[in-house]
């Protein structure tokens, strides 16, 4: 006699068991995936905003006064893809000790959709380059 003829009825009840408790947990496991990655985007655009302000700084030292802003802008710009680069505000100022500030759009989910309405800010500054 094998096993699978002895099967008591509240065997046979409880054989779906673990399917539909898989199925109840399926949204809890999706919304826990969709935070995890939101945060993940939310720490890559502070790194983003971080490395784009140091670029950006240090192409403003080295640039003449008047053509600072426009290297500043160009190199806080270069690296960054284009999903960020749209809602991107780069801007330098300062003489002598010069300061770069970046501002990025967090986006939602994917990147080149949708953006929460807060930004990021990056902030670098660096002592202007002698000649």
């Amino acid at each position: 006699m094998s096993m699978r003829s002895v099967l008591t009825p509240a065997a046979l009840r409880d054989r779906g068991q673990v399917t539909i408790e898989f199925l109840g947990m399926t949204p809890t496991i999706i919304v826990t995936l969709i935070a995890l990655w939101q945060v993940v985007l939310v720490g890559y655009t502070f790194i983003l905003a971080g490395n784009a302000a140091d670029e950006a700084v240090r192409q403003a030292t080295a640039a003449e006064p008047g053509a600072r802003q426009a290297a500043c802008e160009a190199a806080g710009l270069k690296h960054l893809s284009e999903a960020w680069r749209s809602g991107a505000d780069v801007t330098c100022g300062g003489s002598g000790y010069v300061t770069a500030d970046v501002n990025l759009q967090v986006p939602i989910l994917f990147p080149g959709t949708l953006s929460f309405p807060f930004t990021v800010h990056g902030h670098a500054g660096a002592v202007e380059e002698a000649d």
